[in-house]
C-alpha cells in the first residue's frame, strides 16, 4: 500500500521509520501546514511527494499516488483530517485518541462505513507480540473469571505551559495523551464499563495533570487506571482472575514480558520480544501490517481494534472528563 502522512511531528517520524521495515508499505507522500515542514520531513525519510500550506492536507488526500492516509496531527484535528481522507476515498489510520469525544469518533466511523474504506485507531500497543499472547491466554481462560485489571502510565514532563501536553488548544493533559493507553487496555480485557468513578488534579493551564478512575463492570469486575504527567510511575499492569493472574512488566504498553501466575503459586514466564530496540522503535510496524492485511482481505475494520470499540473508549473518556471538569477551548464540547 502507498501511504501518505498528514502531520510531521514525532509520532509521524516513528510511523515513517517503522513503515520502512515492511516490504509491502510504501511511504509516498507527506503533508504539512508549516512552511518547509513537508520538505524537511520528506528529505529525511525519502518521501517523493510533499504537500505544504493550507491546502496541503487536501491535496495529499486527493492524490492519485496515495492509497491510505495516516493522521498524525494533534488530537483536536484527528476527526477533521480523518474525514478529509475518507471523503477522498482513502483508507485511514487515525492516531490515538481517535477523536476528541465519542460524537466525533462516531462521525468518523459512520463516514468510513458509508464510503466503504478501511478505518482504524492507531492503538499500536494492541498489536505488539506480548499483547497477542495476552489475548491468547485470556481466550483460553488461563486465569479464570477476570476480577480486576490494573494499569498505570505516568511520565514526568517539565511543567511548561508552551509544551503540547499542557496546551488546552491541542487537547493536552494526561488523560488523552497517556490515559488512552490504560483505558484502551481495560476495554480490550473487559469491554465497556457500566460505571465510572474518576478524580483528577489540574495542571497550571487547566488540563489534567493526574487522573485516576475506577471502572465497574457487570458481574463485579473492576479496572483501576491511573495516568499522570507529573511523575514517572512503574508503568506496570496486571489482570487478576479466579484462577490466577497475569503480570506485565514495566512499560507494559510498549515492549514487555508476561508472567502467568497460577493460584497455587506456579508461574510461567513469556519473555519480551525484541521489537523496541534501536535504531528504529519497530513497535508501530505491527499496526501498519494489520491495516494492510485488512485492506488486502477486503475488510474495512480490524477485529482487534474495531471502530465501535474506539467510539466506546471515547465515551468512557467523555464521562471521566465530565466528572473531573476537564473542558477544552475547542469545538469538541
Amino acid at each position: 500500500m502507498r501511504w501518505g502522512v498528514i502531520g510531521t511531528g514525532g509520532i509521524a517520524a516513528r510511523f515513517a521509520a517503522d513503515s520502512a521495515l515492511l516490504d509491502d508499505a510504501q511511504l509516498v507522500a507527506v503533508g504539512s501546514r508549516r512552511p518547509g515542514g513537508a520538505q524537511h520531513f520528506g528529505a529525511r525519510f525519502g518521501i517523493p511527494h510533499r504537500f505544504e500550506g493550507q491546502e496541503g492536507y487536501r491535496e495529499l488526500a486527493h492524490s492519485s499516488e496515495v492509497d491510505a492516509v495516516y493522521v498524525a496531527t494533534p488530537h483536536p484535528f484527528h476527526a477533521e483530517h480523518a474525514l478529509l481522507a475518507i471523503a477522498a476515498g482513502k483508507h485511514v489510520l487515525v492516531e490515538k485518541p481517535f477523536a476528541m469525544n465519542a460524537e466525533q469518533a462516531q462521525a468518523v466511523a459512520e463516514a468510513a462505513a458509508a464510503r466503504g474504506v478501511f478505518c482504524m485507531e492507531a492503538m499500536w500497543t494492541r498489536f505488539l507480540p506480548h499483547m497477542v499472547r495476552l489475548r491468547e491466554l485470556l481466550a483460553r481462560r488461563a486465569i479464570g473469571d477476570i476480577q480486576l485489571v490494573h494499569a498505570d502510565l505516568g511520565m514526568w514532563f517539565t511543567p511548561d505551559p508552551a509544551h503540547r501536553l499542557f496546551a488546552p488548544e491541542l487537547g493536552g493533559g494526561a488523560l488523552l495523551d497517556l490515559g488512552i493507553y490504560p483505558f484502551s487496555f481495560a476495554s480490550m480485557v473487559l469491554g465497556p464499563p457500566e460505571r465510572v468513578l474518576a478524580i483528577g488534579s489540574p495542571a497550571m493551564t487547566g488540563v489534567d495533570l493526574t487522573t485516576s478512575a475506577i471502572l465497574g463492570y457487570d458481574g463485579g469486575a473492576q479496572a483501576v487506571l491511573t495516568c499522570t504527567a507529573s511523575a514517572q510511575t512503574p508503568t506496570r499492569a496486571f489482570i487478576a482472575g479466579t484462577h490466577g493472574r497475569i503480570e506485565i512488566e514495566t512499560r507494559w504498553y510498549a515492549n514487555a514480558g508476561l508472567r502467568l501466575i497460577s493460584r497455587d503459586g506456579t508461574d510461567e514466564v513469556f519473555e519480551a520480544a525484541e521489537v523496541m530496540s534501536e535504531p528504529s522503535p519497530k513497535g508501530m510496524r505491527f499496526e501498519i501490517a494489520e491495516a494492510e492485511r485488512c485492506v488486502g482481505e477486503g475488510i474495512t475494520e480490524s477485529p482487534v481494534m474495531p471502530l465501535a470499540e474506539s467510539v466506546s473508549v471515547m465515551a468512557t473518556l467523555d464521562e471521566v472528563r465530565r466528572q473531573i471538569g476537564l473542558r477544552y477551548d475547542t469545538s469538541d464540547e
